[in-house]
């Protein structure tokens, strides 16, 4: 059963795991660059992405997608580090763009934010076809548009519905035991899979197999108690600011 963090023990830095506040890792500046292709805009974003740049970042993709007629396309082969948040704010993007009828794709990634999108599946919620399914004949018209986006509503569905189960149980798990808010929860798990390097519903099912008597593996206990420890000192830091 998860075993709720330790005070006192040092906060932990989610590009190493633990990590001694003394002593952070070198930051890279958020740098974007925006440059129109046909009706789309290409985003070149670099840096690191993680709390202290997300504000920014959702900005600055936010004024893209409003300049933009279709969307945006996000090349990331210059990130430095992603954690949960630059994902996050990845994906609010996303829903943004499919309200404006517009789709935000993944050009290119960095090994730092491919692990992310990897551990999490993320992935194909970028692609070019928002995971349509293979054979589809591309849209040309306003129907066209309609249809595919119904297909690539099912294929979305089909693979939350896949998944959602056993990560859902884990956040309700991780909220119980370390009184964490929903949002928390899930920045806990990301952050353990990265850390990790375990799939983010693998790592749910181990949560949730340790509320049945399956104890979690000794590394993923460390990093899943660091993780808590990090995520609730960062709220806590960003509460007592406002």
């Amino acid at each position: 059963m998860p075993q709720a963090a330790q005070s006192g023990t040092g906060q932990a830095d989610s590009r190493t795991g633990l990590a001694d506040p003394r002593s952070p890792a070198p930051r890279s500046e958020l740098t974007v660059h925006l440059r129109p292709e046909g009706d789309r805009l290409v985003v070149a974003v670099g840096g690191d992405l993680d709390l202290d740049t997300d504000q920014e970042l959702h900005r600055e993709l936010r004024s893209a997608l409003t300049r933009s007629v279709r969307g945006i396309d996000v090349d990331l082969s210059g990130v430095a580090f992603c954690d949960c948040s630059g994902l996050n704010t990845l994906l609010t993007m996303r829903q943004q763009a499919l309200d404006e009828a517009k789709t935000v794709a993944i050009r290119a990634l960095s090994p730092a934010a491919e692990r992310v999108f990897s551990l999490t599946d993320a992935l194909p919620l970028f692609t070019p076809e928002a995971g349509a399914e293979a054979g589809d004949p591309p849209a040309t018209d306003a129907s066209d548009d309609s249809e595919n986006g119904l297909r690539v509503k099912v294929v979305q569905l089909r693979r939350a519905m896949q998944t959602r189960g056993p990560i859902d149980t884990a956040r309700g798990i991780l909220m119980a035991v370390f009184a964490l808010g929903e949002e928390e929860a899930w920045d806990v798990l990301v952050m353990t899979s990265q850390n990790t390097n375990v799939k983010l519903y693998l790592l749910a099912q181990q949560v949730v197999g340790s509320i049945k008597g399956a104890p979690l593996p000794d590394t993923v206990q460390a990093q899943l108690s660091a993780a808590v420890t990090h995520v609730t000192a960062v709220n806590d830091r960003a509460g007592r600011e406002e």
